[in-house]
Protein backbone atom coordinates (compact mmCIF):
# COMPACT_ATOMS: atom_id res chain seq x y z
CA UNK A 1 0.00 0.00 0.00
CA UNK A 2 2.06 3.12 -1.24
CA UNK A 3 0.77 6.42 0.17
CA UNK A 4 0.68 9.41 -1.76
CA UNK A 5 -0.58 12.98 -1.71
CA UNK A 6 -2.22 15.11 -4.37
CA UNK A 7 -0.67 18.81 -4.62
CA UNK A 8 -4.61 19.97 -4.74
CA UNK A 9 -4.68 19.36 -1.00
CA UNK A 10 -2.79 22.55 -1.30
CA UNK A 11 -4.50 24.31 -3.88
CA UNK A 12 -4.95 27.96 -1.77
CA UNK A 13 -1.01 27.80 -1.74
CA UNK A 14 -1.02 27.65 -5.32
CA UNK A 15 -2.99 30.44 -5.97
CA UNK A 16 -6.66 28.86 -6.00
CA UNK A 17 -8.58 30.16 -3.18
CA UNK A 18 -12.32 29.75 -3.66
CA UNK A 19 -15.27 32.42 -2.05
CA UNK A 20 -15.38 32.58 1.18
CA UNK A 21 -11.69 30.97 1.92
CA UNK A 22 -9.08 33.26 3.70
CA UNK A 23 -5.77 34.05 1.37
CA UNK A 24 -2.67 32.29 2.48
CA UNK A 25 -0.04 33.45 4.49
CA UNK A 26 2.41 31.72 2.85
CA UNK A 27 2.47 30.89 -1.46
CA UNK A 28 3.81 27.64 -2.60
CA UNK A 29 6.22 26.40 -5.62
CA UNK A 30 6.20 22.84 -6.56
CA UNK A 31 9.38 22.26 -4.66
CA UNK A 32 7.67 23.36 -1.05
CA UNK A 33 5.42 20.82 -2.12
CA UNK A 34 7.97 18.05 -2.74
CA UNK A 35 9.84 18.82 0.37
CA UNK A 36 6.35 18.83 2.43
CA UNK A 37 5.61 15.65 1.10
CA UNK A 38 9.43 14.39 1.69
CA UNK A 39 9.27 15.25 5.00
CA UNK A 40 5.88 12.97 5.98
CA UNK A 41 8.06 10.31 3.92
CA UNK A 42 5.01 9.42 1.65
CA UNK A 43 5.96 6.85 -1.11
CA UNK A 44 4.55 9.37 -3.79
CA UNK A 45 2.68 12.71 -5.23
CA UNK A 46 0.37 13.44 -7.37
CA UNK A 47 1.07 16.76 -9.39
CA UNK A 48 -2.02 18.66 -10.91
CA UNK A 49 -1.13 20.36 -14.33
CA UNK A 50 -2.77 23.37 -13.27
CA UNK A 51 0.21 24.20 -10.67
CA UNK A 52 2.94 23.60 -13.05
CA UNK A 53 4.79 26.92 -13.48
CA UNK A 54 6.31 25.97 -16.86
CA UNK A 55 5.44 23.10 -19.34
CA UNK A 56 9.06 23.24 -21.40
CA UNK A 57 10.74 20.55 -22.00
CA UNK A 58 13.62 21.16 -19.65
CA UNK A 59 11.43 22.03 -16.94
CA UNK A 60 10.15 18.91 -17.12
CA UNK A 61 13.02 16.95 -17.16
CA UNK A 62 14.61 19.01 -14.17
CA UNK A 63 11.30 18.17 -12.28
CA UNK A 64 11.71 14.41 -13.26
CA UNK A 65 15.29 14.58 -11.33
CA UNK A 66 13.92 15.90 -8.60
CA UNK A 67 11.33 13.14 -8.21
CA UNK A 68 13.48 10.25 -8.89
CA UNK A 69 15.96 11.80 -6.27
CA UNK A 70 13.12 11.77 -3.54
CA UNK A 71 11.77 8.18 -4.63
CA UNK A 72 8.68 9.51 -5.64
CA UNK A 73 6.11 7.14 -7.66
CA UNK A 74 4.37 10.34 -9.69
CA UNK A 75 1.00 10.54 -11.40
CA UNK A 76 0.43 13.45 -13.40
CA UNK A 77 -3.26 14.91 -13.10
CA UNK A 78 -4.66 16.58 -15.97
CA UNK A 79 -8.33 18.09 -16.06
CA UNK A 80 -9.25 20.62 -13.61
CA UNK A 81 -11.72 22.27 -13.00
CA UNK A 82 -14.41 20.57 -15.59
CA UNK A 83 -11.66 18.44 -18.07
CA UNK A 84 -13.40 17.39 -21.33
CA UNK A 85 -16.30 19.27 -20.45
CA UNK A 86 -18.54 16.09 -20.82
CA UNK A 87 -17.00 15.66 -24.33
CA UNK A 88 -17.88 19.17 -25.76
CA UNK A 89 -14.61 21.22 -25.89
CA UNK A 90 -12.63 20.86 -28.74
CA UNK A 91 -10.28 22.48 -27.67
CA UNK A 92 -9.60 20.83 -24.19
CA UNK A 93 -9.78 18.11 -26.06
CA UNK A 94 -6.45 19.11 -28.17
CA UNK A 95 -4.85 19.82 -24.65
CA UNK A 96 -5.47 16.40 -23.10
CA UNK A 97 -3.90 14.86 -25.74
CA UNK A 98 -0.88 17.51 -25.62
CA UNK A 99 -0.21 16.84 -21.85
CA UNK A 100 0.20 13.21 -22.91
CA UNK A 101 4.06 13.43 -23.29
CA UNK A 102 4.52 15.51 -20.87
CA UNK A 103 3.34 13.42 -18.17
CA UNK A 104 6.08 10.83 -19.97
CA UNK A 105 8.45 13.34 -19.62
CA UNK A 106 8.09 13.54 -16.09
CA UNK A 107 8.17 9.21 -15.67
CA UNK A 108 4.33 9.35 -14.35
CA UNK A 109 2.91 5.84 -15.97
CA UNK A 110 -0.48 7.18 -15.24
CA UNK A 111 -2.13 10.07 -16.23
CA UNK A 112 -4.95 11.50 -14.27
CA UNK A 113 -8.04 12.84 -16.91
CA UNK A 114 -11.47 14.31 -16.51
CA UNK A 115 -14.28 13.79 -18.45
CA UNK A 116 -16.35 16.43 -16.84
CA UNK A 117 -17.43 18.09 -13.25
CA UNK A 118 -20.09 18.81 -11.00
CA UNK A 119 -20.89 21.80 -13.12
CA UNK A 120 -22.61 19.67 -16.18
CA UNK A 121 -23.87 16.74 -13.49
CA UNK A 122 -27.77 17.75 -14.39
CA UNK A 123 -27.41 17.20 -18.41
CA UNK A 124 -28.26 14.29 -19.75
CA UNK A 125 -25.62 11.83 -18.98
CA UNK A 126 -25.89 9.29 -21.83
CA UNK A 127 -24.98 12.03 -24.76
CA UNK A 128 -22.33 13.02 -22.54
CA UNK A 129 -20.82 9.21 -22.10
CA UNK A 130 -21.21 8.56 -25.87
CA UNK A 131 -19.01 11.81 -26.33
CA UNK A 132 -16.50 11.23 -24.23
CA UNK A 133 -15.95 7.48 -25.09
CA UNK A 134 -15.17 8.63 -28.61
CA UNK A 135 -12.30 11.14 -27.60
CA UNK A 136 -11.04 8.99 -25.26
CA UNK A 137 -10.63 6.00 -27.76
CA UNK A 138 -8.61 8.83 -30.07
CA UNK A 139 -6.27 9.74 -26.68
CA UNK A 140 -5.51 6.68 -25.92
CA UNK A 141 -3.32 5.95 -29.08
CA UNK A 142 -1.14 8.71 -28.30
CA UNK A 143 -0.93 7.14 -24.74
CA UNK A 144 0.23 3.96 -26.14
CA UNK A 145 2.55 5.72 -27.89
CA UNK A 146 3.95 7.29 -24.88
CA UNK A 147 3.40 4.23 -22.43
CA UNK A 148 1.21 6.24 -20.47
CA UNK A 149 -1.84 4.57 -19.30
CA UNK A 150 -4.88 6.96 -18.78
CA UNK A 151 -7.27 7.21 -15.69
CA UNK A 152 -10.76 8.92 -15.55
CA UNK A 153 -11.48 10.42 -12.26
CA UNK A 154 -15.18 10.13 -11.01
CA UNK A 155 -15.01 14.07 -11.03
CA UNK A 156 -18.30 14.92 -9.03
CA UNK A 157 -20.04 13.82 -12.27
CA UNK A 158 -20.85 10.12 -12.63
CA UNK A 159 -21.86 7.12 -10.59
CA UNK A 160 -19.68 4.25 -10.82
CA UNK A 161 -22.36 2.47 -13.04
CA UNK A 162 -21.29 5.04 -15.29
CA UNK A 163 -17.86 5.22 -14.93
CA UNK A 164 -17.53 1.64 -15.68
CA UNK A 165 -19.88 1.84 -19.48
CA UNK A 166 -16.91 4.46 -19.99
CA UNK A 167 -14.27 1.91 -19.23
CA UNK A 168 -16.30 -0.60 -21.09
CA UNK A 169 -17.16 1.80 -23.75
CA UNK A 170 -13.25 2.27 -24.18
CA UNK A 171 -11.80 -0.91 -23.88
CA UNK A 172 -8.51 -0.80 -23.81
CA UNK A 173 -6.26 -2.28 -21.12
CA UNK A 174 -4.33 1.13 -20.29
CA UNK A 175 -7.47 2.85 -20.12
CA UNK A 176 -9.37 2.83 -16.35
CA UNK A 177 -10.27 5.01 -13.10
CA UNK A 178 -9.27 6.91 -10.81
CA UNK A 179 -11.31 6.20 -7.82
CA UNK A 180 -12.18 9.45 -5.80
CA UNK A 181 -13.43 8.21 -2.83
CA UNK A 182 -15.30 11.18 -1.39
CA UNK A 183 -16.76 12.53 -4.77
CA UNK A 184 -18.96 9.17 -5.20
CA UNK A 185 -20.74 10.65 -2.08
CA UNK A 186 -21.07 13.98 -3.54
CA UNK A 187 -23.09 12.15 -6.76
CA UNK A 188 -24.83 10.17 -3.67
CA UNK A 189 -22.77 6.81 -4.74
CA UNK A 190 -21.24 4.73 -2.08
CA UNK A 191 -17.55 4.00 -2.23
CA UNK A 192 -17.74 0.64 -0.73
CA UNK A 193 -20.42 -0.46 -3.21
CA UNK A 194 -18.50 1.88 -6.27
CA UNK A 195 -15.05 0.31 -5.60
CA UNK A 196 -16.22 -3.40 -5.80
CA UNK A 197 -17.49 -2.32 -8.97
CA UNK A 198 -14.41 -0.46 -10.53
CA UNK A 199 -11.30 -2.12 -8.42
CA UNK A 200 -9.98 -4.03 -11.61
CA UNK A 201 -9.79 -0.85 -13.58
CA UNK A 202 -8.58 0.90 -10.94
CA UNK A 203 -5.54 2.92 -12.01
CA UNK A 204 -5.23 5.46 -9.53
CA UNK A 205 -6.83 7.04 -6.65
CA UNK A 206 -7.71 10.11 -4.36
CA UNK A 207 -8.39 9.06 -1.08
CA UNK A 208 -11.12 11.93 0.12
CA UNK A 209 -12.80 11.39 3.12
CA UNK A 210 -15.99 14.33 3.13
CA UNK A 211 -18.83 15.72 5.97
CA UNK A 212 -21.72 17.58 5.31
CA UNK A 213 -21.07 21.46 5.94
CA UNK A 214 -23.56 23.07 8.16
CA UNK A 215 -22.40 26.17 6.49
CA UNK A 216 -23.38 25.12 2.51
CA UNK A 217 -26.46 24.91 1.25
CA UNK A 218 -27.76 21.36 -0.43
CA UNK A 219 -27.27 22.56 -4.09
CA UNK A 220 -23.46 23.96 -2.94
CA UNK A 221 -20.81 21.47 -4.66
CA UNK A 222 -19.25 21.60 -1.30
CA UNK A 223 -22.21 20.23 0.70
CA UNK A 224 -19.79 17.50 1.30
CA UNK A 225 -16.35 19.20 2.68
CA UNK A 226 -13.55 17.58 3.13
CA UNK A 227 -11.97 15.88 6.59
CA UNK A 228 -8.69 14.39 7.59
CA UNK A 229 -9.25 10.53 6.30
CA UNK A 230 -11.06 8.85 8.90
CA UNK A 231 -13.10 11.92 10.13
CA UNK A 232 -15.31 11.51 7.78
CA UNK A 233 -18.62 9.19 6.14
CA UNK A 234 -15.71 7.47 3.37
CA UNK A 235 -15.02 3.53 4.99
CA UNK A 236 -11.56 3.67 4.53
CA UNK A 237 -10.39 0.03 5.06
CA UNK A 238 -13.39 -1.24 2.78
CA UNK A 239 -12.08 0.56 -0.25
CA UNK A 240 -8.59 -0.57 1.38
CA UNK A 241 -9.26 -4.22 1.66
CA UNK A 242 -11.23 -3.88 -1.66
CA UNK A 243 -7.87 -2.86 -3.62
CA UNK A 244 -6.27 -5.38 -2.08
CA UNK A 245 -8.16 -8.08 -3.26
CA UNK A 246 -7.43 -7.01 -7.05
CA UNK A 247 -4.01 -6.42 -6.40
CA UNK A 248 -3.78 -2.78 -6.81
CA UNK A 249 -0.70 -1.37 -7.36
CA UNK A 250 -0.81 2.00 -7.67
CA UNK A 251 -1.32 5.45 -4.54
CA UNK A 252 -3.24 5.76 -2.25
CA UNK A 253 -3.03 9.88 -2.55
CA UNK A 254 -4.26 12.05 -0.20
CA UNK A 255 -6.64 14.90 -1.79
CA UNK A 256 -8.45 18.03 0.56
CA UNK A 257 -10.09 20.22 -1.34
CA UNK A 258 -12.79 22.66 0.61
CA UNK A 259 -12.49 22.09 3.91
CA UNK A 260 -14.80 21.02 6.27
CA UNK A 261 -15.46 24.60 8.83
CA UNK A 262 -13.89 22.59 11.36
CA UNK A 263 -10.14 22.49 9.41
CA UNK A 264 -10.42 25.67 7.72
CA UNK A 265 -6.60 26.60 7.27
CA UNK A 266 -5.67 23.40 8.73
CA UNK A 267 -4.64 21.83 5.13
CA UNK A 268 -1.19 20.79 6.28
CA UNK A 269 -2.45 18.96 9.75
CA UNK A 270 -5.14 17.51 7.95
CA UNK A 271 -3.01 15.63 5.43
CA UNK A 272 -0.15 14.50 8.13
CA UNK A 273 -3.81 13.11 9.94
CA UNK A 274 -4.92 11.35 6.78
CA UNK A 275 -1.22 9.87 6.40
CA UNK A 276 -1.44 8.52 9.95
CA UNK A 277 -4.51 7.18 9.33
CA UNK A 278 -3.55 5.33 5.88
CA UNK A 279 -0.59 3.78 7.12
CA UNK A 280 -3.05 2.37 10.54
CA UNK A 281 -5.01 0.92 7.54
CA UNK A 282 -1.52 -0.37 6.14
CA UNK A 283 -0.12 -1.73 8.93
CA UNK A 284 -3.54 -3.49 9.63
CA UNK A 285 -4.27 -5.43 6.49
CA UNK A 286 -1.24 -5.76 4.24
Amino acid sequence: MKIGIDNYCFHRFFGEVYDGQEHPEKMWTMDDFLEFAKKLGVDGVSLESCFFPSFEESYLVELKAKLDAYGFERVYAWGHPSGLERGQNQELFEDLCASIPRAKLIGAEVMRVCGSSGSFVHEPHQPQIKALIAQFKVAMRIADACGVKLAMENHQDYNADEMLQIVEGVNHSNFGVTFDTGNFIRVLDDPGSAVEKLAKYTMATHIKDVLVNPEAKANDWFFFSSTPAGYGLVDMMKVAKTLKQVDYQGLFAIEIDFPHPNWTGYEEEMVSMSVKKLRNIRKAIF
